[in-house]
């Protein structure tokens, strides 16, 4: 737990003895009463915490001084077929803590209809997985998360509506069959994208784990995306959106 992070309705209250963050402060780094610790505020910013007193019930009383902004957030909109519930969870959190704009979950033609189901998305696990790669990479703000039934429906109501749809944005389709190229050969003028000028980035798709139809396949190309390769090999569907996101961060310039 990189630093401790605290919802704006938690502040003025005490935090419970079973709290993770009150057993981690007392039991993990063995603070006491005046120790200071890194914290942040979702939504707000960072700083540090200080532990006021610890109750004779286990709560744990503290303060809060936060005075530094978080970090931007990476210029990269991720879209992905849903994923099998289990690996909704470690998606989230691993492209949260890579920073990305957005998330969008989108149903696929050779998608599992089931997966869409989990109750991850409504139950606060999914938030809960968007904190935790927040916490891991010291950032106060999470990736907004929307979901979408097709992935026509995903370019006709959010594409294009994308606040990263500008001139020099990269729209790339992760898709190893019949692709036109490389995504590692792709050459982009790196002076005109990414956090050059804080608006253009990376639009990027990711199918589901039986991969696009060659109905989508049409669509993707229509609307403008690059059907590229990311090697030869069958990837897990959260292990190719992390591969998909350093890339297009490496493409756009966005690493360094």
């Amino acid at each position: 737990m990189n630093l401790l992070l605290f919802e704006k309705l938690e502040l003025g209250k005490a935090l419970p003895k079973r709290d993770e963050r009150t057993v981690h402060l007392l039991k993990v780094l063995r603070k006491k009463t005046g120790d200071n610790f890194d914290a942040g505020v979702l939504g707000v910013g960072l700083g540090k915490g200080k532990i006021e007193k610890i109750a004779a019930d286990g709560s744990l009383e503290f303060s809060l001084d936060i005075n530094t902004p978080p970090p931007p957030r990476m210029p990269v909109h991720i879209a992905v077929g849903f994923p099998r519930p289990i690996q909704i969870r470690r998606l989230l959190r691993d492209l949260s803590s890579l920073g990305v704009t957005a998330i969008d979950l989108v149903g696929t033609d050779l998608g599992e209809k089931s997966y869409r189901d989990t109750k991850l998305l409504d139950d606060g696990g999914a938030r809960a997985a968007l904190v935790e790669g927040a916490v891991q990479a010291r950032d106060v703000t999470v990736p907004e998360l929307r979901v979408f039934a097709t992935l026509d429906l995903w370019l006709d109501e959010c594409l294009w509506a994308c606040p990263l749809a500008n001139p020099g944005t990269l729209f790339i389709a992760a898709d190893n069959v019949r692709p036109m190229g490389s995504v590692s050969k792709l050459e982009t003028p790196r002076g005109k994208l990414g956090t050059d000028n804080g608006k253009a980035g990376a639009v990027v798709a990711i199918g589901p784990e039986r991969g696009w139809s060659d109905r989508e396949r049409t669509l993707l190309e229509a609307a403008g995306f690059l059907r590229l390769s990311m090697g030869n090999r069958a990837l897990r569907t959260e292990t190719a959106c992390v591969a998909a996101t350093v890339l297009a961060l490496e493409k756009i310039g966005a690493l360094g």
